[in-house]
């Protein structure tokens, strides 16, 4: 067990995974390789064109009861579907009941945050007219693993008031998953929208993998509440894009909780993980940490959001708790000293802790001082799970001089800490 400091005061506040929160998501059948004749899809939706009137009926009312429990629109969901693979399936001119019907064969229910909930990050939310006397509402972003160890990204709100404590709200009972809308281009490159067709509230979007870049997963969001230098308001964030091979650094931008924009990245710093984008330019240029060498923090800028090239190496493993590698826990946090960020580092036996720097303001390469010992680290309580010794985080909050830490255990679930920052800066050196 890595020793750390005893700043934190630690919430008794934990999210588990919740089998429950499922999306309808497509489900594709397959043919064996040198298959002849009808195929498989063909096959399911002959057998459903050929269904008795009395069965055909009483299926799908069992499809629509058990799904309606906690999916709104199921009728629509199945037809979208049908429309999907209707020419696939040979099946085009169908009545509209076995159209539904033929639409559910091709669809399973999948339960995004069964095994784990964690790796959170937070960000001031966009609409603050409901936040508490002096306080705040955030958005916290969350990953969660189902069933194949598929990452997908899920959303909470909550509210703080440092004086009276934080609040997360209960996610909805429904949840949607998202449909490529269209591929798109603008100033900052070409992009995907994605939409969430019936989605009420940011905590029924669930950010679902639908590209082929990221098949396998969308990892570790690292939220930024970025002000561009006219004031316009944008929510970012970096993740990771993983193919089922390859891991690489990709962008969202919010267009509100029903839409939200992907962008590839390039350049050789997108072909790693852990980019954490700055809330504001520098120099009239986008700013970046990254961790393209798999050990060290890299400092970059660029003129473009979408391209990240080159870099300063600035930050290196130099504390016993740090020696394997080290790394960003998300987007660096303005302050009147300079950029607080918070950082985990790798020590022996794989023990994951979370520590934190203050940077230069006008040069962030220039590192003010650093923590010697872990903020939080796995304690007694919080060290089994999925990755044993593991506390990790995609991103912390500053309000009226208190951070607020949400961090994932284990790779199992998430948990929540707060600090006075000048406590945090005194004990830096």
């Amino acid at each position: 067990m890595t020793r750390g400091t005893d700043l934190m005061t630690h919430s008794r506040l934990h999210l588990r995974p919740d089998p429950a929160r499922t999306v309808i998501r497509p489900f594709d059948v397959g043919d064996p390789e040198g298959h002849r004749g009808p195929t498989r899809a063909q096959q399911i939706a002959q057998r459903v064109i050929a269904m008795e009137e009395g069965a055909l009926q009483a299926e799908i009312r069992r499809v629509i009861d058990s799904l309606s429990e906690r999916h709104r629109d199921v009728e629509a969901v199945m037809r979208r579907r049908f429309e999907d693979m209707k020419n696939l399936a040979g099946c085009g001119g169908v009545d509209p009941d076995r159209a539904l019907l033929i639409g559910a064969y091709f669809s399973e229910e999948y339960s995004f945050e069964s095994a784990a909930l964690f790796n959170p990050s937070i960000a001031l939310a966009q609409d603050q007219s409901t936040a508490p006397d002096g306080g705040v509402n955030f958005v916290l972003s969350l990953r969660g693993i189902g069933e194949g160890h598929l990452s997908s990204v899920t959303f909470r709100l909550g509210s703080w008031d440092p004086a009276g404590g934080f609040q997360v709200g209960k996610p909805s009972k429904t949840a949607v998953a998202p449909r490529i809308q269209k591929d798109m281009s603008k100033d900052d490159g070409s992009y995907t929208r994605i939409t969430f067709e019936g989605s009420n509230d940011p905590t029924e979007s669930v950010l679902f993998p639908v590209t082929p870049s990221q098949q396998r997963g969308i990892e570790d969001l690292r939220l930024t509440r970025f002000v561009e230098e006219d004031g316009r308001v944008r929510m970012l964030g970096t993740y990771t894009a993983f193919n089922g091979s390859v891991a690489r650094s990709e962008l969202v931008e919010a267009v509100d909780y029903r839409a939200f924009d992907l962008f590839a990245m390039t350049g050789a710093a997108a072909g790693s993980k852990g980019m954490a984008l700055f809330p504001r330019r520098i120099g009239s240029k986008y700013a970046m940490l990254s961790r393209h060498d798999n050990e060290n923090l890299y400092y970059l800028t660029s003129d473009e959001l979408t391209h990240w090239d080159g870099g300063e190496k600035f930050f290196s493993p130099k504390l016993f708790w740090e020696f394997v590698q080290i790394g960003n826990c998300g987007a660096p946090i303005e302050l009147d000293e300079g950029w607080l960020v918070i950082t985990h580092g790798v020590g022996s036996v794989r023990n994951y802790c979370i520590g934190a720097c203050l940077l230069d303001l006008d040069d962030p390469t220039k590192v003010i001082k650093r923590m010697q010992l872990p903020l939080v680290h796995p304690s007694p309580k919080e060290r089994d799970g999925y990755v044993p010794n593991v506390v990790y985080s995609c991103g912390a909050l500053v309000h009226d001089r208190t951070l607020l830490l949400p961090y994932g255990v284990a790779d199992n679930f998430t948990s929540f800490a707060s600090v006075a920052v000048d406590e945090v800066l005194a004990a830096m050196k």
